[in-house]
C-alpha cells in the first residue's frame, strides 16, 4: 500500500525558484529537500536507505551469478531487460559502486549484446534469468542509458581498470551509426528525423517514445563520447527538445506512450500508444534532468512542469490515477501490470511527478515532494507490488530531488 502524509507544511504556499543555470555550466545542483527544511543527514539516510532497498533488501532486484556477473530483474514480469540492466549500471556509476556497475556489465555484453550479424552492437532486449532470450531484438531506451552509463564510468574510473567503458560505448555507438536499412534494421536515432526510435528495427522504428528522449545525455555524448560526431549529438539534443514541445499535450502536460515523429497520436488502435501510461511517468523525470543539467529550454519546462503537475493536482493530490488519455480523460482500457489490472495512485508516478519540481515554480510543487517524501514502498491492498519499476523511479527521483543525480566529468589524474 502506499501511504501518504497529510501534513502539508504551511509554507506549501510559497513556490519554489527555478535555478536559472544548468550543471553542465556550475557544477551544482540543487537539492530540494533541504531548502524544504529537511535535516541533511536524514536526506542522505533516506537516500541510501532507498538503494540500498532496491539492490539488496528482501524485495531486492539485483541478483549476483558469480563474482564476474549480475542481473536486474523485472520481478514482476519475470525477466531481465536492458532498461533495467542499463538503469542498474546509471545508479551504480553514480553511487560510485564499481563492484555492481561491472558485473552488470559483464552479464548484459554476455548474454544480451550481440557479436555479430545484423544487429551486432545492439542488444536483446529481455532475456530470462538464465541469460536465454526472449526476444532478440533491441529496445533503443537500453542502448541510450548504456552508453551514458559507460561514458560515466569511463570519467570516474577510466579505462586500464579491466573494462575500457568508453572504447565499449564508442562500440555501441558505431555499431549503430553503420546500420543502413539493410534486413529493416536502423541506427538507434532516425537517420531523417533525428529523434530516437521506439526499437531501431522494422516496424518500431518508423515511431518513437517520449519517455526515451533525454537530451542531456546527447550532450554527455557530444563531449565525451570521442567518436567524431559531437555536433551531430549536439543537434540531436536540440531535435528532441523540440520534438517534446510537439509530444506533450499543452494544457494536461501529459504525453503518449508512443507517437509519431512530428509529435501526433499514432492512432493504432491498440492500448499501448495513445494514452498517458507507464512508460510516460518518465517523462516528467526525463525533463527535470535536462533542466537541471542544460537549462537551455527553461521557459517551456518550467511551464511544463507547471501544466503537469496542475493537472495531476486537480485530481486530487494523494488520489491522482496512474492512467490518462492526454487530454485528461479517463482511458476505457486499462493497462495491465504483472498479474495485476487496477487503476491506482502508483509510487512511480508519485515520484516523477515530485521530481519536475525543480522546474516548477507554482503553489503545489512543494506538496508533490511532500508527498513524495511520505510515501512508503510497500504492496497495494490487492496484493500488487513493483519492486523494479516504481524502485527505479523512486531512486532516480530521489537523487533528483536530493542533487545526487549527477554529471560525472572526467577524472583528474
Amino acid at each position: 500500500m502506499l501511504i501518504l502524509s497529510l501534513n502539508i507544511p504551511l509554507q506549501a504556499a510559497k513556490p519554489l525558484k527555478p535555478w536559472k543555470k544548468g550543471a553542465f555550466e556550475t557544477q551544482k545542483y540543487r537539492n530540494i529537500f533541504e531548502e524544504m527544511g529537511y535535516d541533511s543527514n536524514e536526506v542522505n539516510a533516506k537516500l541510501n536507505q532507498i538503494f540500498d532497498d532496491l539492490f539488496f533488501g528482501p524485495n531486492k532486484v539485483y541478483f549476483e551469478v558469480d563474482e564476474q556477473l549480475a542481473y536486474v530483474s523485472d520481478i514482476k514480469n519475470h525477466d531481465v531487460r536492458t532498461e533495467g540492466m542499463s538503469y542498474g549500471m546509471m545508479a551504480a556509476v553514480q553511487f560510485d559502486r564499481k563492484d555492481m556497475f561491472d558485473k552488470l556489465w559483464r552479464w548484459s555484453k554476455k548474454y544480451m549484446q550481440h557479436q555479430e550479424g545484423p544487429m551486432k552492437g545492439y542488444f536483446a532486449w529481455s532475456c530470462k534469468t538464465d541469460g536465454t532470450r526472449n526476444s532478440q531484438g533491441p529496445a533503443s531506451d537500453g542502448e541510450l542509458y548504456f552508453v551514458t552509463a559507460l561514458i560515466f564510468a569511463s570519467n570516474q574510473w577510466g579505462n586500464d581498470t579491466g573494462i575500457n567503458y568508453l572504447a565499449e560505448a564508442q562500440n555501441i555507438l558505431n555499431c549503430s551509426q553503420e546500420k543502413n536499412g539493410e534486413n529493416g534494421i536502423t541506427p538507434l536515432i532516425h537517420p531523417e528525423h533525428q529523434l530516437i526510435t521506439f526499437v531501431p528495427v522494422g516496424f518500431g522504428a518508423g515511431f518513437t517514445d517520449p519517455s526515451y528522449h533525454v537530451p542531456a545525455f546527447y550532450e554527455v555524448w557530444a563531449r565525451w563520447a570521442e567518436d567524431g560526431r559531437a555536433d551531430y549529438w549536439r543537434e540531436c539534443a536540440v531535435k528532441s527538445r523540440e520534438y517534446l514541445h510537439k509530444s506533450i499535450h499543452p494544457v494536461t502536460g501529459l504525453n503518449p506512450d508512443y507517437n509519431n515523429y512530428d509529435g501526433t497520436l499514432l492512432n493504432s488502435n491498440r492500448i499501448i500508444g495513445d494514452a498517458f501510461r507507464f512508460d510516460s511517468w518518465r517523462v516528467p523525470m526525463n525533463i527535470a534532468l535536462d533542466f537541471s543539467w542544460m537549462n537551455v529550454d527553461r521557459k517551456w519546462q518550467q511551464s511544463y512542469a507547471n501544466k503537469i503537475q496542475k493537472f495531476l493536482y486537480s485530481k486530487g493530490l494523494y488520489t491522482f490515477d496512474d492512467q490518462y488519455n492526454v487530454d485528461g480523460t479517463q482511458v476505457k482500457e486499462i493497462l495491465q501490470a504483472g498479474e495485476h489490472k487496477a487503476l491506482r495512485h502508483s509510487l512511480g508516478l508519485v515520484a516523477t511527478s515530485a521530481a519536475v519540481s525543480i522546474a516548477a515554480k507554482n503553489n503545489m510543487s512543494r506538496e508533490f515532494v511532500e508527498q513524495f517524501w511520505n510515501a512508503k514502498h510497500e504492496p497495494y491492498d490487492d496484493g500488487y507490488f513493483d519492486a523494479y519499476y516504481d524502485g527505479f523511479l523512486r531512486l532516480f527521483s530521489f537523487m533528483h530531488l536530493s542533487g545526487k543525480y549527477r554529471i560525472i566529468f572526467p577524472e583528474k589524474r
